[in-house]
């Protein structure tokens, strides 16, 4: 019995996925300069091992009358919840063609979650305060990272293989092709991306004080 035991470990193990440690990402303008706020996802490729996700709540807060985060990253099947943590109402809204939606949100209030069943970006607005925006996107790889403040990211955990990243910002140019880069994973080796993004200006009001300059 023990005998037979340690050929069924050892086969499960040979048919576990081998996985590196990580994946270091930049997301930077043509001058350099750190973009905050881009999404970078990864689909592996063919023979690539996937890893398996559950859905996932995601929250968006309203704050001193700004969306935070200004960018959420959900797959499909993920859902949002817009919390109200200001002292004043707001009225969350959206005419996107991913999904169509609207909350009236009195202070300490959060909406019922919003369920994204499928692949794409939505703006969201409050039809109270103009100035105030956020975005969502929505895609079907199985990794996602948004980059910090200075432009960086990471992914752990990853199966070694090869895979094919995607870039997206709120500012990119509508209508542009997605940045697209390769990237092979070996076992124990950190790989690193680096996107360059040219950006729209930022089309937040003066009243949204999360972010200065993007």
């Amino acid at each position: 019995m023990r005998c037979l035991f340690a050929v069924a470990t050892l086969s499960m193990l040979a048919a576990s996925p081998v996985f590196a440690s990580r994946v270091a990402i930049e997301v930077v303008d043509p001058a350099g300069k750190p973009i905050p706020d881009a999404v970078v996802t990864l689909a592996p490729n063919a023979g690539t091992p996937s890893r398996t996700t559950v859905p996932e709540t995601r929250y968006v807060d309203q704050k001193d009358e700004t969306f935070i985060p200004y960018v959420t990253a959900l797959r499909v099947g993920d859902r949002v919840v817009f919390r109200n943590s200001d002292i004043t109402r707001h009225h969350v809204y959206s005419f996107s063609a991913l999904e169509k939606f609207e909350y009236m949100l009195a202070p300490g209030e959060s909406s019922a979650p919003l369920e994204m069943k499928h692949a794409g970006n939505a703006a969201v607005g409050c039809n109270i305060h103009d100035y105030m925006l956020t975005y969502l996107y929505v895609t079907k790889d199985p990794e996602m990272a948004v980059t910090d403040a200075k432009g960086r990211a990471t992914l752990d955990g990853l199966a070694a293989g090869q895979y094919t990243a995607h870039a997206w910002h709120p500012q990119l140019r509508p209508g542009i092709t997605l940045p697209i880069q390769g990237v092979t994973l070996v076992e124990g080796t950190p790989g690193t991306l680096r996107f360059v993004l040219a950006l729209l200006p930022n089309p937040r009001g003066p009243m949204d004080r999360e972010h200065i300059g993007y």
